[in-house]
Parts: C-alpha cells; sequence; structure tokens
C-alpha cells in the first residue's frame, strides 16, 4: 500500500517537474499555475514526437494510452479496465489491427442514483505519420496532435482530478474514457457501448472533449440542441465563470458524441473549434493557450457536476432541434433563432433569470415546511410582439413548485421577440427553474437558496 502510495506520489512530482524543465520552457513558465504545470506536462508527454502521431493501433497510441492510465491511477480514478487498456481489434485499410480504450470509474455518492452514469470521454489517436517526396528525397512527416487531441486527453484527466477530489457533490458516478481507434470510425467509443460496457441503459449523459486549446479563437458547446443539455447551461449561465461556451447548432466536425448520440444518450461536444494547424505538422504544443484551457476546465466541471446531480436529461429526436407549430404557425427553437429574443437588453438567458424569475419567485411556505426542492423546467413561447405566452411545465418537481415557476415566468414583462431570415419569429423557449433550500444557523430553518 506504501509503494503504491509513493508511486503516485512521484507520478504527480514528475508530471510538475517535466512541466517546469522540459526543453523550451521560459522564465514565464514558473509563474504557471498548477493546472497550467499539469496540462503542459500532459500534452508533452501524449503528443510527443516517439509517439509518432498516435495513428489507431500504433505502438505511439497505447503509449499514449499506458500514460493516461497511469495519470488516473496517481489522481485516485478507480481504472476498471485491464492493465494497459480494454483492448479491440479492427479492419482498417484491409489490415487488422489492435486499439485499446482506458476505463476509468468515479463512484456517486446517492445510493439511489449511483448506479445511473454521466460519461466523460476524449480520443486518444491521431493522424500518425506519413512520408513526403522533396526534391526527390524522402521526408517522414509526424502529426503529434498537440490539440488534436492532447489537448483533450490532458482536460479528461484534470477534470478527473477535479471529480476525485470533490466526489462528495456527485450523485451520479461517472465513467472516464480515452477512447482508442476514434478519428476515423469512432471504433472505441461503438466498442464500449456495444462490447465492453455492459449497463450502457443507465448511461444518463455523455461529455465529449475534444480539440480544447485554441480558446482565444472561441470557446463551443454542440449539444443537437437538446433542450435539457441547453437547460444546464442556461442554470450556468447565473454563475460568474471566467470563460463560458457559445451554444451552437452546427456540429463543429463530427466526433464520438455521435456514438453515444446514435444510442439515444445526450450528448455534448465541448471545443475549441477548428484551427489552421488542424491535421498539420505544425499542431504542436507551441499553439496551445493553457491559461484559457484552465478557464474553459472550471466551465465544464461545474457542468458535468451540474449533470451528475440533477434531474437526467431527455433524449427526443423528433422534435429537439427542429421547428414546432403554434396555432399553425411556425415557432423557431431559441437557439436557432438568426437573433435571439432579448430581456432588458440581454439575449443571455441569465439576465432573465435573475432579473425577473429569481427576483419575484417566492417559495411556496408549505413547500419550505416539507423539504419540497428542485429543479422545474417551464416551456413557453415568445410571440412576434415579444409576449410570453403558453407557458408549461415539461418537467415537474411538486404542484406547489410547478405553479410559483409558472406563475412568474407567466407574469413576464415583454421580450424583444427573436428574429429569423430578417422577420419577426414565435420562439420556443426552454427554462429550469431551481428551487433550493439550505439551512441557516440563525435558527429560522429552511430558506430559498437562488444560485
Amino acid at each position: 500500500m506504501k509503494r503504491t502510495v509513493l508511486s503516485a506520489a512521484l507520478l504527480l512530482i514528475t508530471l510538475c517537474l517535466s512541466a517546469q524543465y522540459r526543453s523550451g520552457t521560459s522564465y514565464s513558465d514558473l509563474y504557471d499555475s498548477e493546472t497550467v504545470r499539469a496540462f503542459k506536462a500532459h500534452v508533452g508527454d501524449i503528443a510527443s514526437v516517439a509517439n509518432e502521431g498516435r495513428r489507431a493501433g500504433s505502438e505511439g497510441e497505447a503509449a499514449a494510452a499506458t500514460y493516461v492510465e497511469q495519470v488516473m491511477k496517481a489522481y485516485g480514478v478507480d481504472v476498471i479496465s485491464p492493465e494497459g487498456g480494454d483492448t479491440f481489434g479492427i479492419e482498417l485499410a484491409g489490415s487488422t489491427i489492435t486499439s485499446r480504450n482506458i476505463v476509468g470509474f468515479i463512484q456517486g455518492f446517492d445510493k439511489n442514483l449511483r448506479d445511473r452514469y454521466v460519461v466523460v470521454a476524449a480520443r486518444l489517436d491521431n493522424l500518425g505519420t506519413d512520408t513526403l517526396t522533396v526534391n526527390g528525397e524522402p521526408v517522414r512527416r509526424t502529426y503529434t496532435g498537440a490539440n488534436g487531441n492532447a489537448s483533450g486527453l490532458a482536460m479528461l484527466l484534470e477534470l478527473s482530478r477535479m471529480l476525485v477530489t470533490n466526489r462528495m457533490l456527485l450523485r451520479r458516478s461517472v465513467i472516464v474514457l480515452a477512447l482508442g481507434s476514434s478519428l476515423e470510425t469512432y471504433a472505441g467509443a461503438r466498442y464500449f457501448l456495444e462490447h465492453s460496457f455492459s449497463d450502457a441503459g443507465s448511461i444518463d449523459a455523455m461529455v465529449n472533449l475534444d480539440m480544447l486549446g485554441t480558446g482565444s479563437s472561441g470557446f463551443y458547446a454542440f449539444t443537437a440542441s437538446n433542450a435539457d443539455l441547453n437547460a444546464v447551461a442556461a442554470t450556468l449561465g447565473s454563475e460568474l465563470f471566467p470563460l463560458r461556451p457559445e451554444l451552437v447548432t452546427s456540429e463543429p466536425y463530427p466526433s464520438d458524441n455521435r456514438a453515444f448520440y446514435s444510442k439515444e444518450i445526450p450528448s455534448v461536444l465541448f471545443t475549441t473549434g477548428r484551427y489552421p494547424e488542424y491535421q498539420t505538422e505544425k499542431d504542436t504544443p507551441s499553439i496551445l493557450d493553457y491559461e484559457d484551457m484552465e478557464r474553459e476546465l472550471e466551465y465544464i466541471y461545474q457542468y458535468t457536476v451540474a449533470l451528475t446531480s440533477g434531474e437526467a436529461p431527455r433524449f427526443n429526436p423528433n422534435t429537439e432541434g427542429k421547428s414546432k407549430k403554434a396555432d399553425g404557425v411556425q415557432v423557431v427553437a431559441f437557439y436557432d433563432t438568426d437573433a435571439r429574443p432579448t430581456f432588458l437588453g440581454s439575449s443571455d438567458p441569465k439576465t432573465f433569470m435573475e432579473k425577473w424569475v429569481y427576483h419575484y419567485l417566492r417559495y411556496p411556505e408549505e413547500a419550505v415546511k416539507n423539504g419540497i426542492q428542485g429543479r422545474v423546467v417551464v416551456d413557453f413561447i415568445i410571440d412576434e410582439n415579444g409576449n410570453v405566452r403558453d407557458a408549461a411545465v415539461t418537467r415537474s418537481v411538486d404542484p406547489l413548485l410547478d405553479q410559483e415557476a409558472l406563475r412568474v415566468i407567466s407574469a413576464s414583462p415583454k421580450w424583444k421577440p427573436g428574429r429569423s431570415k430578417g422577420k419577426r419569429v414565435k420562439t420556443a423557449v426552454s427554462m429550469p427553474v431551481e428551487f433550493r433550500l439550505e439551512k441557516r444557523d440563525s435558527g429560522k430553518g429552511l430558506q430559498l437558496k437562488i444560485k
């Protein structure tokens, strides 16, 4: 036992030292935060030239998998895949290769929900190497893939560390996945869902981390316009974050979330999007913005904790992300409008929640007395004149809380209506209203806590 603890401690020290004293360091590195130093160490190892671009099934991919496995163990994650990874064979270009997944597990505390799961995943592989003829001479090129996807793996590892440290906040359990042979076939994700993990039906949500190192160019979340996943983002909108993602309705690029989505598991892709060095030799650690990665990590951590703690997001491919009809007139989803509706001059839903909903919300006395709390989700329409109408509870907690949420939202002042193709449109909105109770030392019992 002592030897295991000592090995873990030595690995963590090595991570920090390798980040500070690797080749190419500067004096500015001495002022890096612990998280930034860890990011640099992870990316430096995973995207090293020695790993030769981590082509699916290669020794480099296996070496990166081993590194991820060792760091997970050092961080206190229970690695449940066999040593060296959960291997599987696939056919590529007429030959059979062996790839692998690393599977980590962080158990939730709630006995009623700890057998439900949130999966957080990042891909292991990249393009590998190729040979180009220049002036009649062969020139070998290595695609180290620092942003694609050593950055996502680094985020996965540091997110794992935070989740282990704060596991008392996790009602659901978290599965941490480093996925092999992802780039072309999503084979690792499909193998996990169809062969490796027998309880895939108990996965409530998936978070995909892919290419997160160029935050200065943008930070995005793609949910396939899932109303419940968007509602989680709206709830977090009331929190102060140094960096928040833009919810996008168009998929930035295909990734492993597709495999989970095909199994009707609500999935969100966090990414900083395509970048000039994408799939080139220039995708090296020097292009990464580690400080922005640290800011992204703070948001992704809070989003993941919210998924483990709240109601399970629904999956409804027949309505989510598509236009609806109201009174025979087309209604456009909030995030699909060209110009979103605004409340008090802001298109950010948190303004409506802070300036109106939580300002006028009254916690029903009977609900306080009985300790009733939870998240009520209310759907409503903002019509072409900016009026709020047709409010309805789509996720109920208790009639007392449902009625209060409906009362406040239905009484909303006018909005500036949304526009699509230059015209005012009816806009469908989904808002989560949080009712939370906390004990006060004053002896007054349970009181409303507004996030």
